[in-house]
């Protein structure tokens, strides 16, 4: 069936039209005459069959139905736009993935890793993007997704990859000279905004008293509490897969027990099953796959 869809020219002269809220500016930035936007818009409303614009005098008025259309416009066009400089930088005998993820597990676990995977297959480039809920992963645009476990991806094809288990970190200057549960207490606690119960939980597992628990500085990331911790602001729970390479630099340090539950769990999300997933997908799979494995 013929799609309706607009002429690529109509569509790209309405969106700077209604992001200028004028024709004449939207004239400039095209490089064509205010007539010719005003040609363009008339022959968009006529295929519509709707007003895009009201025209008074010589100004210009965008109606509700066109500032709805305008945001939608945008964001195919924003796309589009994207999708074709992908495309145009991608290599001839390459392929591209484009991966949503959580954005403190990318830059702490996954990026760091990368090159691992780059040196297995140089042809394949990932793009990566950031997504703090589910989402349906069909018709996305991305080829897979890492994320925590959740019942939202039912229906997906879902690997376990990773576990994550809190600890207490702190700058070492902060307990130098004093280590110990009663250490614990006294130090200021950073906590993650979307777990305020955590530090409270921590001590239920491991015994160790907490006097008002839910008192400290919050931050909305664990990657944002790392650099706290870091910057020496107090002591930060966070999931040990975040935090070994400052462990064992020495730039961290973990006097305490790590908590005894599992707080989350990481999983590869796939649209379909690997076996019907192309070749390139299946290739990142299977390396993230040997990562979790191995690290």
């Amino acid at each position: 069936m013929r799609r309706k869809i607009p002429s690529n020219t109509a569509l790209t002269a309405f969106e700077a039209a209604a992001r200028h809220g004028s024709f004449a500016r939207a004239a400039e930035e095209l490089s064509l005459t205010e007539g010719a936007i005003s040609r363009q818009i008339g022959r968009l409303e006529a295929f519509l069959d709707v007003a895009l614009f009201e025209r008074i005098g010589n100004r210009v008025r965008l109606l509700p139905n066109g500032e709805r259309y305008a945001a939608q416009v945008r964001e195919v066009l924003d796309r589009l736009d994207r999708d074709s400089q992908y495309l145009m930088g991608q290599p001839s005998d390459g392929a591209s993935l484009d991966i949503a993820t959580i954005p403190t597990f990318a830059m702490r676990w996954l990026i760091p890793r990368l090159s691992r995977f780059r040196e297995k297959h140089p042809n394949i480039t990932v793009h990566l993007a950031e997504r703090m809920d589910p989402f349906v992963l069909a018709g996305s645009g991305f080829d897979a997704a890492i994320h925590f476990e959740h019942p939202a991806w039912t229906g997906m094809r879902t690997h376990h990859l990773l576990n994550e288990v809190l600890v207490p970190v702190c700058h070492p200057e902060l307990v130098k000279g004093t280590r110990g549960a009663t250490t614990l207490d006294a130090l200021p606690r950073l906590h993650r905004r979307q777990n305020p119960d955590a530090w409270q939980r921590y001590s239920q597992e491991t015994g160790i008293p907490l006097t008002h628990p839910a008192i400290g500085a919050r931050y909305d990331l664990h990657g944002m509490s790392i650099e706290a911790a870091l910057a020496g602001l107090g002591v930060a729970l966070v999931p040990r897969l975040y935090v070994e390479t400052e462990l064992a630099q020495g730039r961290l340090v973990t006097p305490w027990p790590e908590g005894k539950t599992i707080a989350k769990s990481f999983c590869l999300v796939l649209p379909e099953p690997m076996g019907l997933s192309g070749e390139p997908i299946q290739s990142f799979a299977q390396w993230i796959l040997d990562e979790a494995k191995n690290g």
